[in-house]
């Protein structure tokens, strides 16, 4: 009882925030540009601010080094997500536009927003450093090959990537943050206290404002896009099926010495829901920001029902 109080706490704020932007939306509160201005300030701006801080804050050089082992356990585990997901979208048949949405789902989830929280509440902050080890191949994972499957998958068919080879998608500007943040830690570079401030108040919008975009989005299409449909159901089976599967398989084969509180870390996270930024990432390939929208708002809500099963069958293990 307690961890599905846990899961619906995590998850409540999530939900009013985009019934908000719904509201705001369907009341003629924002202009036609509006959603588009938001997504270039979340990810140009808001998102390598948020990245920045987050590693700064949560890891230091010695506890990555400290860590590493896990990072292979994950990175592992990640590589043969994304095995299954290109399977996955061959086999099925997956339209142009939606792509990038499955397989960014399958294998990359919402840790630091609903991931970490959900995480302290289950084991406490005894789990941090292990929680920041699966933080850290999510992170790289979403901003190489991730955004680029999203930047290059248009419902057209057609990859502007293959008409013009832009150099940017392959560093946008989130996987920025996240590289600038790693040389301050690597060359121990003190950031003063002014600029941890400034950016922690921008990278702190970025939750909020991802969520607010996914109501804009629902209010434009309608809720009639929140659909069960073949791609959706195949979506929320890789991001709460295959992805804990695939993690208890690897950890269970080649970690088998690994400490409790790292394993249910590793399995829960790989259970959490799909990233809040793939609308906007889906808006800026010109994929299918209906499909996206719809695979965040289900998993979000679903999430508070896979979560309590996940971590239930984790204390049989």
């Amino acid at each position: 009882m307690e961890i599905l109080i846990t899961s619906i706490q995590s998850i409540i704020p999530i939900i009013a925030i985009i019934a908000l932007g719904y509201f705001l939306q369907n009341h003629g509160w924002f202009g036609e540009s509006f959603g588009s201005n938001l997504s270039r300030l979340i990810m140009n701006v808001a998102l390598p601010a948020s990245i920045f801080v987050s590693v700064m804050k949560y890891l230091t050089f010695d506890k990555l080094v400290s860590l590493s082992e896990g990072l292979v356990y994950t990175f592992a585990a990640f590589g043969l997500g994304y095995v299954a997901a290109f399977i996955a979208v061959k086999a099925f048949h997956v339209r142009p536009g939606r792509r990038g949405t499955m397989i960014n789902t399958f294998v990359n989830a919402n840790t630091i927003f609903i991931g970490l929280p959900l995480n302290v509440a289950l084991f406490g902050n005894k789990a941090l450093p292990y929680f920041l080890i699966y933080y850290i191949t999510n992170t790289v994972s979403t901003w190489t090959l991730g955004v680029y499957l999203m930047s290059s998958d248009s419902k057209s068919g057609k990859h502007k990537s293959a008409e013009k080879f832009d150099w940017k998608k392959l560093l946008p500007a989130p996987l920025v943050g996240f590289l600038v943040a790693l040389v301050f830690l690597v060359l121990r570079i003190p950031v003063p206290a002014f600029a941890t401030s400034t950016l922690t108040y921008v990278g702190n919008i970025v939750t909020p404002l991802s969520l607010i975009y996914i109501g804009i989005v629902l209010a434009k299409a309608g809720l009639k896009t929140i659909t069960l449909d073949k791609d959706t159901i195949i979506t929320l089976v890789g991001r709460f099926v295959l992805g804990p599967v695939v993690m208890v398989a690897i950890l269970m084969l080649t970690a088998k010495n690994m400490p409790v509180d790292e394993f249910r870390t590793f399995v829960i996270q790989a259970a959490a829901p799909a990233l809040a930024v793939l609308p906007i990432l889906a808006s800026h390939g010109d994929g299918d920001v209906e499909f996206s929208t719809n695979v965040v708002t289900l998993s979000t809500i679903l999430f508070v029902i896979v979560v309590p099963i996940v971590d239930t069958l984790l204390g049989f293990m």
